[in-house]
């Protein structure tokens, strides 16, 4: 059986990425999965500081973890390689990397940086070339969207969403990063609304401060839907969240 190879990437930054990786992890090593995640570019860090691996490995437990390059300062990737005078990654680096991980493992999930269409290299080459690189290569990969809840993100999941399909590349679904304790009427109304702008399903709600959880493993079961090795039901969600409850 061939690995699923997920590519991980945000409506913005700050949205709940690497606890999202770090969640899909976890519900695939209870299924006993072999898991291996891949940073092509970590941003903002000095050399031996964690990084965005660091926190998935301390979060969901065993799996093997890659990072292709790091940059010291909170940037783009391209213009922080640039400032530091580093070289950048390429999607043939990330397409040879998630090969070599598919290999030996049942679920290969690469964290961007940012939004899909981050720069990494001064040609403008993007998260959505590294998947389509790896689509090139022979292998199946989809894109998995991490969005905010709240007022403004039905946008940005609809521009995501269109970039997807105008690279040919599948969309596997969306994952509210961070659902508030105290959801506003927004919240509410966009359990409903953000499927309808991505085109693709809704298949998870972390809720806020998810990677302070005592038991990380539950939580994550317990937030996504089967289709990502959870229990989460999209219906039940929106039920118990329904714009006109009190």
């Amino acid at each position: 059986m061939s690995a699923r190879i997920l590519f991980v990437t945000g409506t913005n930054t700050e949205v709940g990425k690497t606890v999202a990786t770090a969640a899909l992890a976890s519900a695939a090593l209870r299924s006993g999965s072999r898991v291996a995640v891949l940073k092509p570019g970590q941003t903002g860090l000095a050399a031996g500081e964690p990084g965005d691996v660091d926190d998935v490995r301390r979060l969901a437990g065993a799996l093997t973890t890659r990072e292709l390059a790091r940059y010291p300062e909170p940037l783009a990737p391209d213009t922080a390689a640039r400032r530091a005078g580093l070289p950048p990654v390429s999607p043939a680096e990330v397409a040879a990397e998630v090969a070599e991980l598919a290999g030996t493992h049942d679920l290969v999930l690469v964290e961007g940086a940012g939004g899909l269409l981050v720069r990494y290299d001064d040609e403008g080459r993007t998260l959505a070339d590294q998947a389509r690189a790896v689509l090139g290569a022979g292998l199946a990969a989809e894109v998995l969207l991490v969005a905010s809840a709240g007022l403004g993100t039905l946008n940005i999941v609809a521009l995501t969403a269109e970039a997807l399909r105008a690279r040919g590349l599948p969309l596997a679904g969306v994952v509210i990063g961070s659902w508030p304790r105290r959801p506003g009427l927004a919240e509410r109304c966009n359990l409903a609304d953000l499927p309808r702008s991505a085109g693709a399903p809704l298949l998870g709600a972390l809720p806020e401060r998810a990677g302070t959880a005592a038991d990380f493993a539950a939580l994550a079961a317990a937030s996504l839907a089967p289709e990502l090795g959870g229990d989460w039901d999209a219906r039940a969600f929106a039920r118990t969240h329904r714009p006109d409850a009190g």
